[in-house]
């Protein structure tokens, strides 16, 4: 298997099982409390991750055919948290998709990373860019999700808050 599949699919291996973790075991109030205005909270990070493992398997079929990829604006096109909205059964959906993209993924060759197709905002990007891009996001979003989760610990850890200033989001 290439390197960049191999690593690509460790990570995206991973984050689903990170993700029942926390939904398992972490507080609700703790998973869906923004860290700030206009800011995430750990299970909005869940949901944009079920909405984008949606559009990287349309995508990955986009380079599949040689179309193009639309853009995606979480912020219009993204799932809204609600009441209702289920941290564990968010979670489990992420990993039902996650699965099938796993699988589409094992069917990937070498030659395929190099596949092009032009995205709607940023021109003319390979297979391989789209994959690294993908890992990155899986991390950027769990990141952000156990930092909002970080918040008010940080708050009130006294004299330790110094050791925490890259991480204190303002509110």
């Amino acid at each position: 298997m290439n390197e960049l599949l191999k690593h690509v699919t460790a990570v995206l291996t991973t984050t689903p099982l990170r993700w029942n973790n926390l939904t398992q075991t972490i507080p609700d109030e703790l998973i869906r409390q923004a860290p700030a205005q206009g800011e995430w909270s750990a299970l909005e990070c869940l949901l944009h991750l079920v909405d984008t493992e949606r559009l990287f398997q349309s995508r990955l079929q986009a380079f599949a055919e040689g179309r193009d990829l639309p853009a995606f604006d979480p912020d219009v096109e993204g799932t809204k948290l609600t009441e209702s909205t289920s941290a564990k059964d968010t979670a489990a959906e992420f990993e039902r998709l996650r699965r099938s993209t796993l699988e589409m993924i094992k069917a990937l060759t070498p030659p395929d990373l190099d596949h092009r197709s032009r995205h709607t905002e940023l021109g003319v990007v390979s297979l391989r860019e789209m994959l690294n891009e993908w890992a990155a996001h899986d991390l950027n979003h769990t990141m952000q999700a156990e930092r909002a989760m970080m918040q008010p610990f940080i708050r009130d850890s006294g004299p330790w808050m110094q050791y925490f200033t890259a991480h204190i989001i303002a509110t």
